[in-house]
C-alpha cells in the first residue's frame, strides 16, 4: 500500500465487510490511521492474512464483526451478496447497535440501498450507500472517489472515516442516490472506452505512432482519465490490472435494468454492454476494461 497521511481525528471503532481488491486495501487505511478495525470476509484466510499486515481483529460472521462497532463498512460483489452480510441472524444488523452507521461501497442496485436503507432504520441503525470510483489503484493509494445517498447527519458521521480512504466523500441525495450517481459515472466510461479503443486501433491500421499520437492528443480536448491511464497500455496490448471485464458487464447489467424502470434510452450503453460480452467469449473475463480493442 502507498503510504498516506492521515488527518488527526479519534479513533472509531469500526468493522469492514469484504476483503477483495477493494475492501483490503481501504480496511488497511482505516487500520493504519488509527482506527480500530475488526474485518469479516467469506473465505477466512484472507481476513486472517489481513489481520496479519495490519493487526485488529477478525470475527467469524458479520454480525460478529460489527458488535461493538461505531461504523460498518462493506465492499462485496452484488446485491445478494450484500443482503447476505447485511441480514439474518448473522448479518451485520444483528450485531449494530441504535445510532450506529452501516456504510456500503458495493456497487449495487438502488433498490437494494432503498431497501437496506429502510431495513436499517427500522432497527436505529443509518445506512449510506456510498459506491466508490477509482478502481484498485484509487483503494490502494487511499484516492477513491465516494458518491453518497443517505441522510446528512449520518453522512457527516461517516465521511471523516471514509476521508481516510478517498480523496472525496459527496452526498448526491437520499437513499439509493449513490448507487445512481454510480450508474453514471459507468455510463461515461463505457462510452469513452468504447471510443478510445476505436481510435488506437483507426491509427495503428493508419501506420501512426499510437504513443507519440497519445501525447500529442492528451494535453487537448480528446484528453481523459481513460487516454493518461489506459491508452498506451491499449497500445502496448496489456489488460492485466485494474478492472475486470466481468465486473464491468455486472455494473452495466444494473444501469440497463434501471434505464429500463425510470424510461432513459441508452442505445450507446447497450451496445457497449454487448461488446463486453464479446470480449467475454475471447477468454476476457478478468482482463481490463480497456480490453475493448481486442474485439476490433
Amino acid at each position: 500500500m502507498t503510504l498516506r497521511s492521515y488527518e488527526s481525528q479519534p479513533a472509531r471503532r469500526v468493522a469492514f465487510l469484504g476483503l477483495g481488491v477493494m475492501g483490503h486495501p481501504m480496511a488497511g487505511h482505516l487500520a493504519r490511521a488509527g482506527h480500530q478495525v475488526t474485518v469479516y470476509n467469506r473465505t477466512a484466510a484472507k481476513a486472517e492474512a489481513w489481520v496479519a499486515a495490519y493487526g485488529g481483529a477478525f470475527a467469524a460472521t458479520p454480525a460478529e464483526a460489527a458488535q461493538g462497532a461505531e461504523f460498518v463498512f462493506c465492499c462485496v460483489g452484488n446485491d445478494d451478496d450484500l443482503r447476505s452480510v447485511v441480514l439474518g441472524d448473522a448479518g451485520a444488523l444483528a450485531g449494530m447497535g441504535a445510532g450506529t452507521v452501516f456504510v456500503d461501497h458495493t456497487t449495487a442496485s438502488a433498490a437494494v440501498a432503498r431497501e437496506l436503507h429502510a431495513e436499517s432504520a427500522r432497527r436505529g441503525v443509518a445506512f449510506v450507500d456510498a459506491p466508490v470510483s477509482g478502481g484498485q489503484a484509487g483503494a490502494v493509494n487511499g484516492a477513491l472517489t465516494v458518491m453518497c445517498g443517505g441522510e446528512a447527519e449520518a453522512f457527516e458521521r461517516m465521511k471523516p472515516v471514509a476521508l481516510n480512504f478517498a480523496k472525496a466523500v459527496t452526498l448526491l441525495g437520499g437513499p439509493g442516490a449513490g448507487q445512481l450517481a454510480k450508474m453514471v459515472n459507468q455510463i461515461c466510461i463505457a462510452g469513452v472506452v468504447q471510443g478510445l479503443a476505436e481510435a488506437v486501433r483507426f491509427g495503428q491500421n493508419a501506420g501512426l505512432d499510437m504513443h507519440q499520437v497519445l501525447d500529442v492528443i492528451g494535453k487537448g480536448a480528446a484528453q481523459s482519465w481513460q487516454m493518461d491511464n489506459r491508452g498506451k497500455t491499449m497500445v502496448d496490448d496489456k489488460f492485466d490490472f485494474g478492472f475486470a471485464v466481468d465486473w464491468m458487464r455486472k455494473d452495466l447489467g444494473l444501469v440497463l435494468d434501471e434505464a429500463r424502470r425510470n424510461g432513459s434510452r441508452l442505445p450507446l450503453t447497450a451496445l457497449v454492454d454487448q461488446f463486453y460480452a464479446d470480449v467475454q467469449a475471447l477468454g476476457g473475463q478478468r482482463w481490463d476494461t480497456s480490453s475493448l480493442i481486442k474485439r476490433l
